[in-house]
């Protein structure tokens, strides 16, 4: 086997010792918290958060607009209901009225033949 090698223990020991100095001279050389790139970073972060919470704030308002137009529609639409039921109680009442104003003309010819039926025995009497 060509590629094969056998570590022995210090050999790890030692690429241990390396990696973490390599780790560490990574983190000694990252930028600090008032690096310039840091700072843009940073800013470009909150631009993007404030425009983000603006998107939100205007998706709101469009829903609470559209809420408000549904309402309004279906207020709109509860009111015709009403004035239709309104109308078809007015027409219903005047339908009872002029059946009740029928039966009473009826009755009173009624009453008027009975009357002169009546009047008409008297006379024969």
């Amino acid at each position: 086997m060509a590629g094969f090698r056998d570590n022995g223990f210090n050999d790890r020991r030692t690429a241990s010792a390396e990696a973490k100095k390599a780790l560490l001279e990574r983190f000694k050389a990252a930028p600090g918290p008032d690096d310039p790139k840091v700072k843009e970073r940073q800013a470009q972060r909150i631009a993007i958060v404030q425009a983000r919470e603006v998107r939100v704030a205007e998706r709101q308002a469009a829903q609470a607009a559209e809420m408000a137009r549904l309402a309004a529609l279906e207020a709109e639409r509860r009111a015709e209901a009403e004035r239709q039921a309104q109308l078809a109680a007015e027409a219903e009442a005047k339908r009872i009225a002029e059946e009740r104003a029928a039966e009473v003309a009826l009755e009173a010819i009624r009453k008027a033949k009975r009357d002169a039926r009546y009047a008409a025995r008297k006379s024969r009497r």
